[in-house]
């Protein structure tokens, strides 16, 4: 009987180990379990703090585009405007020397004979001056409208002032010695004028 009951008795010990062993064993599983979810979450921490990063790099990789786009549609603006404004103004020079030509036609025309009958030589000089006077203004060349209006430093240049009896004349100009022109709107020769005082 005494064997019995420690046959029994190391039967309840074996028991009582494999039971215990058992919950080693499931400790074990829930200690590897909880390394393996602890795992888990610094791997997703990670994964989400790269996330972060690469959203960031992305927005600013988009940052940096949309300002080099930007400062580039801004250069290629003010280029263009650049380049149109040296079209504009690019004949300045060529026109100057021209203006010279037109004033020599003017004066021609002065000396003319009065009568009413032009020969073909009068008539051939008038189509010249008329097509150069054209081909300047389809460059943008424009007469500045001096006579009889009040004197504007903007467009006038006063060589001299002379007396007048007519007071709606004082502060006017009263004749014009050398036309003035401008070119797209920019004066390149000022009128050069008498002003009434």
């Amino acid at each position: 009987m005494e064997e019995n009951t420690k046959e029994t008795h190391s039967a309840d010990k074996n028991d009582y180990e494999d039971v215990h062993f058992e919950d080693n064993n499931l400790n074990e599983t829930d200690k590897s379990k909880g390394v393996k979810d602890k795992k888990k979450v610094k791997k997703e921490a990670k994964l989400d703090e790269e996330l972060l990063e690469c959203k960031q790099k992305v927005e600013d990789i988009n940052d940096k585009y949309l300002r080099l786009f930007s400062d580039f549609d801004n250069f290629r603006k003010r280029k263009s405007t650049e380049i149109l404004e040296i079209r504009k103004t690019a004949a300045e020079d060529l026109i100057l020397s021209l203006l010279s030509i037109v004033d020599d036609f003017e004066r021609a025309f002065d000396h003319l004979p009065a009568d009413n009958e032009k020969d073909a030589f009068q008539e051939g000089i008038m189509l010249i001056y008329n097509k150069l006077l054209s081909s300047l203004k389809q460059q943008g060349l424009e007469e500045i409208q001096a006579q009889n209006l009040p004197f504007n430093t903007d467009y006038h240049e006063a060589i001299t002032n002379i007396p007048v009896e007519d007071e709606n004349m004082k502060g006017k100009v009263f004749d014009v010695t050398q036309k003035g022109y401008t070119l797209n709107g920019k004066v390149i020769r000022f009128s050069k004028v008498v002003v009434g005082s």
